[in-house]
C-alpha cells in the first residue's frame, strides 16, 4: 500500500498542474517524466508520501497518538530527508522549527487542501472504524483544521479500512463513507482537481470504484490534471489493497522508483510491518501484493 502511494506520488509529479499538451504527449506509462519546472525529482516521491510514511511509522512503532507525537514524527520524517512538493510555506515553517512543540505553537492550520487526507491511507490498518475516525482527524487537525480538512483526511482512511477489512464490495464504498460520515461522496468526477481536500477525495473515489487495473487507473489519474501526484498516489494507495483491481503495474515502476536511505527498500519494509497489523495476515497478505512482498 505505501509502497503504490509511493510509486503513484514519483509518476504523478511529472504532471502536476502541467498543461493539457503535455499530458497528451508524455502520459504513456513508458518511465518516470521530469516535470517542466521542478527537474530533480524524476523517479522521486514527494511529500504526499513522506507524511503517509510518518504516520505509519507512528502506527508501526506504536507510539500513542497525541498532537504531539504526531507533529514530532511530522518534523523528524522532513528534517532527516527534505524534500519537495511541500506547499512554500509549510515548507519553511518545517525548515524553521525544531521539534513538534514547535510546530504546533506556530503553524497557522486554517487551510482546506488536501494535506490532511494525502497522508491519511495507512490510519486505515487500524482495527475499528471508531479509531480511523479519530485518528484521522487527530492528525489533519495539526494542519487542517477545518472541517473539509478532517472530512477529507477521514474518508481516505475509512477507505483504505474498508478494503483492507474486505467489507464489501467497491461498489458499496460510497455507501459506506455516508454510514460513517453522514457525507455523500459522488463519484462521478470530470475534469482537472484542485488542491482541496473535498475535490481530491471524489476524484480519487472515482477512479478507484469505477477502475478495475491499476495501470489503467493510474493514467486517468494523470489524464484529468491539476494535482496528479497527489491523486494518482491515493488512487494507487487504495487499489493496491481492493481485491476486486487486478494489479498490473509494470515492472519498471518499482525498479526505478529512487533507493536511497528512505526509498524503495526501506518502503516496502514499512509496508510489511504496516500490513502485519492485519488480523490474520497469513492469510491477507499475499492478495494485496503487487509483487515482491
Amino acid at each position: 500500500m505505501l509502497l503504490e502511494g509511493a510509486i503513484g506520488d514519483a509518476y504523478g509529479a511529472g504532471f502536476e498542474f502541467v498543461s493539457r499538451l503535455i499530458i497528451r504527449r508524455r502520459n504513456k506509462l513508458e518511465k518516470y517524466k521530469r516535470h517542466p519546472f521542478y527537474r530533480t525529482i524524476c523517479g522521486h516521491y514527494t511529500d504526499d508520501t513522506q507524511m503517509a510514511l510518518a504516520l505509519a511509522e507512528l502506527i508501526v512503532e506504536g507510539i500513542e497518538w497525541t498532537r504531539l507525537s504526531v507533529a514530532n514524527k511530522f518534523v523528524e520524517v522532513f528534517k532527516r530527508d527534505m524534500r519537495q512538493g511541500y506547499a512554500f510555506r509549510f515548507f519553511g515553517l518545517l525548515q524553521e522549527v525544531s521539534s513538534g512543540q514547535d510546530l504546533l505553537d506556530k503553524i497557522i492550520p486554517n487551510s482546506e487542501r488536501n494535506g490532511s487526507a494525502m497522508r491519511a491511507y495507512p490510519i486505515g490498518i487500524l482495527d475499528t472504524e471508531t479509531k480511523v475516525l479519530e485518528k484521522a482527524e487527530l492528525q489533519a487537525r495539526i494542519t487542517h483544521d477545518t472541517e473539509w480538512g478532517v472530512w477529507s483526511a477521514q474518508a481516505i482512511a475509512l477507505s483504505a479500512h474498508f478494503f483492507l477489512y474486505k467489507k464489501g464490495a467497491k461498489i458499496q464504498l460510497t455507501q459506506y463513507l455516508e454510514d460513517w460520515q453522514k457525507i455523500k461522496w459522488p463519484i462521478n468526477w470530470q475534469g482537472e482537481v484542485p488542491m482541496k481536500g473535498k475535490e481530491t477525495v471524489e476524484a480519487v473515489l472515482s477512479l478507484v470504484v469505477q477502475g478495475d487495473r491499476m495501470s489503467k487507473i493510474l493514467m486517468e489519474a494523470v489524464n484529468l490534471g491539476g494535482d496528479a501526484d497527489t491523486v494518482a498516489s491515493l488512487a494507487l494507495a487504495l487499489s493496491s489493497v481492493c481485491l476486486e483491481i487486478e494489479k498490473d503495474l509494470p515492472d519498471w515502476m518499482f525498479d526505478q522508483l529512487e533507493n536511497g536511505p528512505y526509498g524503495r527498500s526501506f518502503i516496502e519494509e514499512l509496508d510489511q510491518k504496516l500490513l502485519a497489523q492485519l488480523p490474520g495476515v497469513g492469510a491477507v497478505l499475499p492478495s494485496f501484493v503487487n509483487r515482491n512482498l
